[in-house]
């Protein structure tokens, strides 16, 4: 039974069907309602705050319960099976890099960089920031993000969708435009006061490192070098998410099933919690000290028609320890059009994929709430 927005156990009886009572327990609701007192946290409305301010609770509250189908499922995995790495200074020739650059994405849909240029103390630095940010309180969180009138800029618990969930994910988030740096960072939060300062550094760092991946992949696909720059990929947009400890991880997941909207995605993480899917089966993305996880989003697979993919991907909870991950979208600008490029289409290989504006791709991937099987077919019918 859910007594106050919190869970607890109790013993089973019939005017709760089902359901766990406290009604023949009364000195141990008195002490939960004293504990969690009113200047703590608001118990009726806990599950409505994120997951972050919650005090210690034993369960998981009923709106995080995910269907038995829906949930993570095996926990432990064999560490042996991960995604490629690919070192980016590893070879004099750097055709040797271009395949691997190549094959992984071609095999899996992701793998990780290391040598990228991006400085160790700036990772650091920046995901000290992030932590620190996530580490503030619900209302000064939100406060820092409601500065941009076109609301850009924001902090939410679970996904945007929260009211229209049928259920929620253990998850809080920050997320904002990366560009133009002139245009947006004024949105930014203030707080902590590093902030504006270190986030801005990292987001310059990030887009250089985009495009060096990027025109790798260009001479992989045989495109000119300098095919994905301008508007193709215009509008680098950073997402950080706080997965704090959940008491039962099996219930739950931080981020559900899905492929992302972009070109490519630049993900930083320290902790385990990113799962892909390959061959129908989970695999965890095991994080290699100051490496970044790259991985395929629709725009590309548009682009490359088919010929590159991204694979499936979620976030799993645990039980111990906080996870913070920065995901760095590079998007294109809105009006710009996403289409098969004209030298990888022939008459033997003809175009998978109509054009459209990205805007529109955009609008139908979060009406499909991300749904593989429904956004597939709808780029494959326009």
């Amino acid at each position: 039974m859910q007594v106050d927005g919190l869970l607890y156990k109790g013993q089973t009886c019939k005017c709760f069907a089902n359901k766990p009572c406290l009604t023949n327990q009364p000195s141990l609701l008195y002490a939960i309602k004293a504990h969690y007192s009113a200047s703590e946290v608001d118990m009726k409305t806990m599950d409505q705050k994120p997951p972050s301010s919650w005090p210690d609770v034993s369960y998981v509250p009923e709106s995080y319960v995910h269907p038995l189908e829906k949930r993570p499922g095996k926990l432990f995995f064999d560490t042996c099976k991960t995604i490629p790495v690919v070192d980016l200074e590893g070879y004099h020739d750097r055709t040797h890099v271009v395949q691997d650059v190549l094959k992984a994405t071609k095999e899996y849909g992701f793998f990780q960089v290391i040598n990228h240029g991006v400085s160790k103390k700036l990772m650091d630095d920046t995901m000290a920031v992030f932590k620190e940010f996530h580490a503030m309180r619900p209302e000064d969180k939100a406060s820092e993000c409601s500065k941009d009138p076109n609301g850009s800029c924001k902090f939410y618990t679970s996904s945007e969708n929260f009211s229209k969930e049928e259920f929620h994910y253990w998850r809080d988030a920050l997320t904002h435009p990366c560009h133009s740096l002139e245009e947006y960072m004024q949105f930014w939060p203030g707080k902590p006061i590093r902030y504006r300062e270190v986030v801005k550094e990292y987001a310059v760092e990030l887009k250089k490192l985009g495009e060096k991946i990027l025109n790798l992949i260009c001479e992989g696909l045989g495109l000119d070098t300098g095919y994905f720059s301008g508007g193709l990929s215009g509008d680098p947009v950073l997402l950080v998410n706080h997965y704090p400890p959940c008491p039962d991880p099996s219930l739950t997941l931080g981020l559900a099933k899905h492929r992302d909207p972009s070109l490519i995605t630049i993900l930083f993480q320290e902790q385990n919690g990113l799962q892909v899917c390959k061959d129908d089966e989970w695999i965890l993305v095991e994080p290699v000290p100051h490496a970044f996880v790259i991985n395929v989003g629709y725009v590309l697979q548009i682009i490359s028609n088919g010929e590159l993919n991204g694979a499936e991907h979620r976030a799993v909870t645990n039980s111990s320890v906080p996870r913070t991950s920065a995901a760095f979208f590079i998007y294109p600008s809105k009006d710009n059009l996403i289409e098969p490029a004209k030298a990888l289409t022939n008459a033997d290989n003809p175009p998978l994929y109509g054009s459209m504006q990205f805007k529109e791709f955009q609008r139908n991937y979060l009406s499909y709430a991300a749904n593989a099987e429904k956004v597939q077919k709808f780029i494959s019918s326009t």
